[in-house]
């Protein structure tokens, strides 16, 4: 089973001054103990709950330009956009620049978006569930268009483009992997069988995650997608997988049965390094081993 790093914890001692060189020292033990992706949250204020609002947040497609710049084999991606926070046409010039710099390892992490009080508070306007699930859907649809060779006008109810001219192209071919975040039943599973390369379900235990991807499988029959196509990955873990690394792998034996292809994990402060290289040095060799 593959394995990557989520960094969402800026609250590091001594910030903002020693957040450039623990984004890069982590993202570097990410990448030398073998873990396939390193991503970001894509907000403008760190979570209520999991933090708070003032607490410290950067932005997430320059902290992976940076992440790009010193590093040479980890995919990078955010985890993931909110379909509000960037016009669909400027998000996806902005995952292309990131592939293209990279020399092909972004991927292109989307979703409906949460989180009111950002919006609120910069200013940007946040429509009712249903319209973000709209805007989503046009978003994938613009991003699959800006990706193939219809440079062509695009008409959708909340986006219209009169160009959809994007280059250079992606190094990635036909695309960088698009990636839908959430477990949503009814619209965000429907959306990843019909546009994503991969999902990313939120796994609070191994009965969840069985009962998300049958849902996910019959949202692929009935619009005509073969279900092996999509690259399974979930988010989150109840506990600490240094602390205990047989409950984990027990965990993740079980999410392989699953079909299960990438576990994501938060890299912990506020010492994130530290705990990326613990977990290289008790629990990735065995992991490598499930699935």
């Amino acid at each position: 089973m593959r394995f990557g790093f989520h960094f969402l914890d800026f609250t590091i001692p001594g910030e903002p001054a020693t957040l450039a060189p623990t984004i890069a020292a982590t993202a570097k033990a990410a990448e030398g103990i073998g873990a396939s992706w390193f991503t970001v949250m894509d907000h403008w204020l760190q979570m209520d709950g999991f933090h708070t609002a003032v607490d410290p947040m950067l932005e997430g497609y320059t902290t992976l330009g940076f992440v790009a710049g010193q590093t040479s084999t980890i995919k990078l991606g955010t985890v993931v956009t909110g379909v509000t926070y960037r016009h669909p046409g400027l998000l996806v010039k902005t995952a292309t620049t990131l592939d293209v710099l990279s020399e092909g390892r972004a991927f292109l992490g989307i979703g409906a978006a949460w989180y009111e009080r950002e919006h609120l508070a910069l200013g940007v306007p946040f429509p009712p569930l249903k319209e973000r699930f709209e805007r989503l859907e046009e978003a994938l649809q613009i991003a699959h268009q800006m990706w193939s060779d219809n440079d062509g006008p695009y008409e959708g109810t909340h986006y219209q483009l009169a160009e959809t001219i994007c280059r250079p192209r992606p190094i990635q071919q036909p695309h960088p992997p698009i990636v839908i975040g959430g477990s949503g039943e009814r619209k965000t599973l429907r959306l990843v069988a019909q546009y994503a390369d991969a999902c990313n379900i939120l796994a609070p235990d191994a009965a969840t995650v069985a009962h998300k991807l049958e849902v996910l499988r019959q949202h692929c029959e009935d619009v005509g997608r073969d279900y092996d196509e999509i690259e399974i990955t979930v988010q989150g873990y109840p506990g600490n997988p240094v602390a205990d690394p047989d409950a984990f792998l027990g965990f993740a034996e079980e999410l392989g049965a699953l079909g299960v292809d990438h576990v994501h994990l938060r890299a912990v402060a506020p010492d994130p390094q530290g705990f990326v290289e613990e977990f290289g040095a008790k629990v990735a060799p065995r992991l490598k081993d499930i699935g």
